[in-house]
């Protein structure tokens, strides 16, 4: 059975219908191939709708503010994705023309091997096969390999298989078709495998073990963090700071934010605290003000921590001096300054 000619057959029949799919312009594909790194189509669509009518050009994107970028990427998680895109567009508009070369797609922010491949392929016909998840787990399962993709080994092993597979007049389309063939036949979990066409010649199929490949190397080290959000409010005002480089949530609001080292056991030792700390920060309330537990160990989990948070209300009719870097705003205008997931949830709560 010919795997390519197989695939292509399949994808004719059963290929997503995707507005990116419908162009050639390279920005467009970009966009939604950055969007789509860690975001699901369905997740993602309304968010390249969104971009493509506030920014339908490369330069224009490349005009907007970070601040902009991030507020309208708001939701979708994995940030740095929004500032490389913001820095890429200026890059591009820098250099006047759409880089149509894999050396000068990997050469912009934010892009890779496989992006660079997918936009590569798709809309300049590049013949470069693209490696992704999805692709990763149709290969191992098909021709049985257990040689862990987060390897070097595994990944130029699986790179080099790829590229064999690739008709050359048809990366495109092949690219893909692997890749909706394993969003939605070979899937991680309860894959279609007795409607599947490759049925007959999958390894994995034959020797039971489709739910063993693709082989990860555990290597993930996942850090818990505890942290206290603590909504201020004078005189219909609040209090806000952008987090800084270097950490978690890059460039986005958040109000005045607490690092503590373990859940605290009850509400009334987790007031004094919440003072102890604040004091430390340069915060001083009024002793009048009293604090309002909202919602307490909220977690909130990324992909090398487990956030643990506890979100407060904390009203007072004095203003309090603030820590360096914190501003105020009208309570109405949080809406204009990105925020983190959970900030969202607490704002919601609100």
């Amino acid at each position: 059975m010919d795997f390519a000619l197989t695939l292509l057959n399949w994808f004719r029949q059963n290929g997503r219908s995707l507005p990116w799919r419908e162009t050639r312009n390279p920005y467009a594909i970009w966009l939604s191939e950055i969007i789509l790194q860690q975001t699901r189509i369905e997740q993602g669509l309304p968010y390249w709708e969104r971009f493509m009518h506030r920014w339908p050009t490369v330069e224009s994107l490349a005009a907007a503010t970070e601040d902009e970028v991030l507020r309208q990427w708001q939701g979708l998680g994995y940030y740095s994705r929004a500032r490389n895109l913001h820095e890429a567009a200026q890059q591009i508009v820098a250099q006047g023309v759409f880089p149509r070369t894999m050396e000068g797609l990997k050469a912009l922010k934010g892009v890779g091997d496989y992006t660079a491949a997918a936009i590569g392929s798709i809309a300049f016909d590049l013949p470069v096969a693209v490696v992704d998840g999805n692709v990763y787990r149709l290969l191992a399962r098909h021709y049985g390999i257990e040689t862990p993709i987060n390897t070097t080994e595994g990944k130029k092993e699986f790179a080099q298989l790829a590229q064999s597979l690739l008709p050359v007049n048809a990366a495109s389309v092949f690219n893909q078709a692997m890749m909706d063939f394993g969003s939605i036949q070979c899937t991680p979990q309860q894959p279609q495998c007795y409607t599947c066409p490759l049925l007959e010649s999958c390894i994995a199929m034959r020797d039971g073990r489709v739910g063993e490949l693709p082989v990860r190397r555990n290597t993930l080290k996942v850090k818990e963090r505890y942290l206290t959000f603590v909504y201020v409010r004078y005189n219909g005002q609040t209090c806000i700071h952008r987090r800084p480089a270097g950490d978690i949530w890059q460039g986005l609001y958040e109000p005045l934010c607490l690092e503590r080292s373990q859940v605290e056991s009850s509400v009334s030792s987790a007031r004094t605290t919440i003072g102890e700390m604040m004091q430390a920060q340069g915060v001083f309330l009024p002793l009048t003000a009293t604090p309002i537990l909202l919602m307490s160990n909220v977690k909130h989990v990324l992909t090398h921590r487990i956030i643990y948070a506890d979100f407060w209300l904390w009203e007072t009719d004095a203003c309090p001096a603030l820590p360096d870097n914190y501003f105020w705003i009208d309570e109405t205008d949080i809406d204009q300054y990105g925020v983190p997931r959970l900030v969202e949830l607490l704002l919601t709560h609100l």
